[in-house]
């Protein structure tokens, strides 16, 4: 059984929001920067289990931390696609896409797009098996 990465929940998510945003910061300023009020020590206790899940690092400045992403937005977004992939499409990325069709959320626009990446990806993946088309709704 595959392990995954420790999950990141919503809150955790607002945080690193503010994060990627300003760059780094500390648990005032991150607090400062938030759309609703949280209690000074709910966000520090928030970025000290980011960083023990090794998505933050922070550096002592004086008394207080200062909180930098240690994981780009980006690649936090992987993560939850993988993690979404394996857990509940069985592996498959394909059975992700005919979910995204079945319900209408990628339109034939947008899979002509994807076509086309896929086209281009193929060139230059290095994966075994490479899928060059996706399938129509």
């Amino acid at each position: 059984m595959k392990r995954h990465r420790a999950h990141v929940g919503s809150l955790e998510l607002e945080l690193m929001q503010v994060i990627w945003r300003s760059g780094a910061g500390t648990v005032a300023g991150i607090r400062a920067a938030l759309s609703r009020p949280l209690a000074y020590t709910t966000v520090q206790t928030v970025l000290n289990i980011l960083h023990r899940k090794g998505k933050l690092q922070r550096n002592l400045k004086g008394r207080a931390y200062t909180y930098s992403a240690k994981v780009s937005e980006k690649q936090s977004a992987i993560e939850v696609l993988r993690d979404l992939i394996d857990r509940r499409c069985y592996g498959s990325g394909e059975e992700l896409m005919m979910r995204l069709i079945e319900i209408n959320y990628v339109d034939q626009k947008q899979i002509g797009k994807l076509q086309q990446l896929i086209r281009q990806e193929s060139t230059t993946c290095p994966c075994k098996e490479q899928q060059t088309s996706l399938p129509h709704s």
